[in-house]
């Protein structure tokens, strides 16, 4: 049964549950699951070092475990959830795009983007989105399942990997942000984004050791989770994904809309800055002829004046066959200027991916 405030949508039948994994379990529950297995509990801490500290996957590289026992912990605790299907990059190989196929067959994506002064990976939380939102290669594609928590660690421990080991140019490096706005609604994944949360800030080798402040939650606005969220005592930043600041036009844009109002989203959002202290993020994508009129950023400005909050405009990464596409320059600039007369915070974010297929949903969609 759900929790009270917590959101069930529906999965479709017949999807296969992922296998159990090292990643999906608190420590306690760790040394439990080494204990079933036969093995001595503290054998759980040094799994935990291997997978969260030294990213080694592989039994062989377990050496301080007897080698008789490698195999059966490797069975129990490290199924092989997901492979690489192929990683394309662009902006000098500083952007790699991974698609992932999981266990079960399914195509996830995620994003690591480095720029000179922080590194960012961009993670799905689900195989496809149920939000329906028109604009988005994603929802357009419906949802597949709910991804596990290891199945969403994984993706970034992979990426650690990858800049220890040098794969991205600029010499080794070590993830400073997490977004959680690839493909999925987050908060409708509620209980596996939380555990992934924690395995990703809880110390090593407990976890990965990540700073909570440099992790962002992306909803469209689901209300019960947002306020469920809040008393999480976290300190990881919210992102709205609000895209019209009308009622009339996010009715079509994110159709969750027709549930929870512009109105009950952004007091779910002013909530959970007051309780987490970190200011909100506004994600809006800028549609050319859509949403991109200046009265509507001056309306948007309005609502926002005075607040914790950011806005992140987003040029629209159009995906093939679209009506949808980015907003004109000279429409964004005004746009932008109807926001800052209000004295808020604004921004237009550094579209990166275009040419690898960079919107959430393009490359899966491409490979079937």
């Amino acid at each position: 049964m759900p929790k009270p405030g917590e959101l069930t949508f529906a999965v479709p039948r017949g999807t296969k549950k992922p296998p159990r994994h090292l990643a999906d379990l608190t420590p306690a529950e760790r040394k439990e699951a080494v204990a079933e297995l036969g093995e001595k509990p503290f054998r759980a801490k040094q799994l935990s070092q291997h997978y969260f500290a030294r990213y080694a996957t592989e039994p062989a590289q377990w050496t301080d475990i007897p080698a008789g026992s490698r195999d059966k912990l490797a069975a129990g605790l490290f199924p092989e959830l997901m492979t690489v299907v192929r990683h394309l990059s662009c902006d000098n190989d500083t952007t790699r795009k991974t698609l992932w196929k999981l266990f079960d067959g399914t195509l996830v994506e995620s994003v690591l983007m480095r720029y000179p002064d922080r590194v960012t990976m961009c993670i799905s939380s689900q195989a496809g989105c149920g939000m329906n939102c028109p604009f988005c290669a994603t929802g357009q594609a419906g949802l597949t399942r709910n991804l596990s928590t290891a199945e969403i660690v994984h993706q970034i421990v992979d990426g650690m990997r990858a800049l220890r080991d040098g794969e991205v140019p600029g010499g080794p490096a070590r993830l400073s942000n997490i977004v959680f706005m690839g493909m999925g609604e987050p908060l409708a994944n509620y209980n596996r984004v939380l555990g992934a949360i924690r395995r990703l800030t809880d110390p090593e080798p407990d976890g990965l050791g990540l700073s909570q402040r440099g992790i962002t939650v992306s909803t469209v606005g689901l209300v019960p989770a947002i306020n469920r969220l809040a008393d999480e005592g976290l300190k990881c930043r919210l992102a709205v994904s609000l895209h019209a600041p009308d009622d009339e036009l996010r009715d079509e844009l994110v159709p969750v809309n027709t549930r929870w109002k512009v109105r009950e989203v952004l007091d779910a959002a002013w909530d959970y800055a007051d309780k987490s202290g970190r200011r909100v993020s506004i994600e809006y994508a800028l549609i050319r002829d859509i949403n991109d009129q200046a009265w509507r950023g001056d309306r948007l400005g309005r609502l926002l004046k005075g607040k914790r909050v950011h806005v992140n405009l987003i040029p629209l990464n159009p995906t093939p066959g679209s009506k949808w596409t980015a907003s004109r320059p000279e429409d964004e600039k005004a746009f932008v200027a109807a926001i800052e007369a209000h004295g808020v915070p604004v921004t237009v974010r550094d579209t990166r991916g275009q040419e690898i297929e960079g919107a959430c949903g393009q490359l899966a969609a491409a490979e079937k």
